[in-house]
């Protein structure tokens, strides 16, 4: 999807309005979605089977990847995959890729908060500005100089080495850096997405913002999580779904839905027929469903009653069983 800047002006006051659950009525979002389904070239053929599955007039126009995050070498560009991801975002000009970029390499091994305070610092100064041009330039060459990046996801938290609690300060800092230094290949019109995951986690995640001039996208990892919370308590709990949007409509920014699914509350439809409510009130930039098990709705055999809502909310439901024999 390439948008203008008017639809970014619109996507960005989609939180101006009232607040809502979104979940008390049926409604089909509308604009950009689709689904993890792996990040090589085996996800990107996979997506042609979800679109048949989702159905005529549904179709994905998101596509996601991730860079492995062990070497720096790859944080650069991993060669195998990025190709053909680059081909099928070429192949319409509606389409959009997002694309999940490490801050650091050994991006999940559980390094001690005194290194990764290092680690930020280093970066912070200038130390990894090469190996994100290098990005810059790979991603360039590649043909989709539009790419949504979205770096140093889930911050909040604790997963990943680049993980902000060490040192809100230099993880800033080192955002910063990022952007700059991506900003300055010729040629480039990437995105920057700053996305935690929903909640207050380790972190309040709004004590990472970088600031507005280096973020145009303000997305959440939202999982049905934890047990026993309803998807009316996502919403309204501290630096949940309603404080995203919030946020997000102060600083004029779109929002999105990297990753969202089912999770601790097992195949739960209320939480599906809820984030659809929420995404057609709220209007994201895009919103891309985690489809692996345990969160999936098309990959994952484990959650029927939820995959029934999710066909039936992205319209396809009735209007396919009305012309079934």
């Amino acid at each position: 999807m390439r948008f203008l800047v008017a639809g970014l002006l619109v996507a960005a006051c989609c939180g101006c309005g009232p607040v809502g659950g979104g979940g008390g009525e049926r409604a089909v979002p509308e604009g950009a979605f689709g689904a993890y389904v792996g990040y090589d070239g085996v996800g990107v053929r996979r997506i042609a089977g979800l679109e048949r599955w989702v159905g005529a007039g549904a179709a994905p126009r998101v596509g996601r990847a991730y860079l492995p995050g062990d070497v720096w070498s790859n944080i650069e560009g991993a060669p195998g995959y990025l190709e053909e991801w680059a081909r099928w975002r070429r192949a319409r000009a509606d389409r959009l890729f997002v694309l999940n970029v490490p801050m650091l390499e050994r991006t999940e091994g559980r390094l001690s908060d005194a290194t990764v305070r290092a680690e930020l610092r280093r970066g912070a100064g200038g130390a990894y500005d090469g190996h994100f041009r290098a990005l810059g330039r790979r991603l360039v060459g590649l043909g989709v100089p539009d790419t949504v990046l979205v770096v140093g996801w889930e911050m909040n938290g604790i997963t990943y080495t680049h993980r902000c609690g060490p040192d809100p300060g230099a993880w800033k800092a080192y955002w910063a850096r990022i952007v700059t230094a991506l900003r300055s290949v010729p040629g480039t019109r990437f995105r920057f997405e700053f996305t935690p995951s929903r909640g207050r986690d380790a972190v309040p995640w709004t004590d990472c913002y970088p600031g507005d001039r280096y973020v145009d996208v303000i997305g959440m990892d939202a999982y049905d999580q934890p047990a026993g919370m309803s998807f009316a308590e996502q919403v309204a709990e501290p630096y949940g779904l309603a404080a995203h949007v919030r946020f997000a409509a102060a600083h004029g920014k779109p929002v999105s839905y990297p990753e969202w699914g089912l999770f601790r509350n097992g195949d739960n439809p209320a939480y599906v027929r809820g984030m659809l409510g929420w995404f057609a009130r709220h209007r994201p930039l895009y919103q891309t469903i985690t489809d692996y098990c345990p969160h999936g709705v098309w990959g994952c055999g484990e959650n029927p009653r939820s995959s029934a809502a999710y066909r039936e909310g992205m319209g396809r439901g009735q209007g396919e069983r009305e012309g079934e024999g």
